[in-house]
């Protein structure tokens, strides 16, 4: 159980937190685990984005109320994947897999600008190369069949969509934070639970709350690389729900699990006002 030792008047805890990363490590750049970092978070958003929307398109493809997968199957593919490929690359990149993630963690300074920035570009390339390998091996019924790109549902608003982004992302963020929370897992350290399989069940359940929706985005790079592969006019115009969105949610989890679960603001204003030289 996670708690406060006290030992000769001083108070340990019994878990570590990392220091804050800096906004701007140029040290960084210089070391091949960066790279190969990138290059996992590359190939991870590749590999998501051809399972998942394959799956999407085989789905569609059938003719039959009782053919292929069903929107059940599509959720557990995009869960499933999140699942088997942060288990594969958390050891690596942190597997992130998605820019939104990226952000929230930004934002409680567990990565640096830099390393932010560029795992998006990679993310993003990733999306681009996995999409791009689908339209090749189903061409023809990628292009007659949406080509797995997120838009506004009809029936739907714009504004309802952005909400169903915001809370989808901050479903997922939220439990990103929870589930690689060192007190967390301190305190848990008796429950054997990979922290993948909670980041993946977020990821499945979101989607079958939203797919109806939007389809469900809370992943920018998912939606921009189907985007730039797709090229329609309709996803065009509903792309900015699915950086917004994400983003927005990705701040809203950021904040409530740093300054709200973990009291970093009490916290930060209990040390201030301890100091006797302010």
């Amino acid at each position: 159980m996670s708690k406060e030792l006290t030992e000769e008047g001083q108070q340990r805890k019994d878990y570590y937190d990392p220091p804050p990363a800096p906004l701007i490590d140029l040290a960084e750049i210089k070391l091949w685990s960066f790279y190969r970092a990138l290059i996992a978070e590359f190939i991870a958003t590749l590999l998501f984005l051809y399972v998942t929307v394959a799956t999407v398109i085989g789905h569609k493809k059938q003719t039959g109320p009782c053919d292929g997968v069903g929107l059940l199957g599509i959720a557990w593919a995009f869960g499933g994947m999140i699942f088997v490929l942060v288990y594969c690359t958390a050891g690596i990149s942190g597997g992130h897999i998605n820019p939104a993630v990226t952000f929230g963690l930004f934002l409680a300074r567990k990565v640096s600008l830099i390393r932010a920035v560029l795992y998006i570009v990679a993310q993003c390339l990733g999306a681009i190369s996995g999409v791009g390998l689908v339209k090749a091996f189903m061409k023809h019924p990628y292009n007659s069949l949406g080509g797995g790109a997120n838009s506004v549902s009809s029936g739907y608003s714009k504004g309802t969509a952005l909400g169903a982004e915001i809370i989808g992302t901050f479903v997922l963020v939220y439990t990103v934070f929870s589930a690689t929370d060192p007190k967390r897992s301190a305190r848990d350290s008796h429950v054997p639970v990979l922290a993948p399989l909670p980041i993946g069940f977020a990821v499945f359940m979101v989607h079958l709350a939203t797919i109806p929706i939007t389809g469900t985005g809370i992943n920018p790079a998912r939606s921009f690389g189907a985007a730039v592969i797709y090229n329609n006019g309709k996803v065009w115009d509903d792309h900015w729900i699915f950086w917004v969105g994400p983003f927005v949610g990705a701040l809203a989890a950021a904040a409530y699990h740093q300054y709200i679960l973990r009291a970093a603001a009490i916290k930060a204003l209990g040390s201030f006002r301890s100091n006797p030289t302010n």
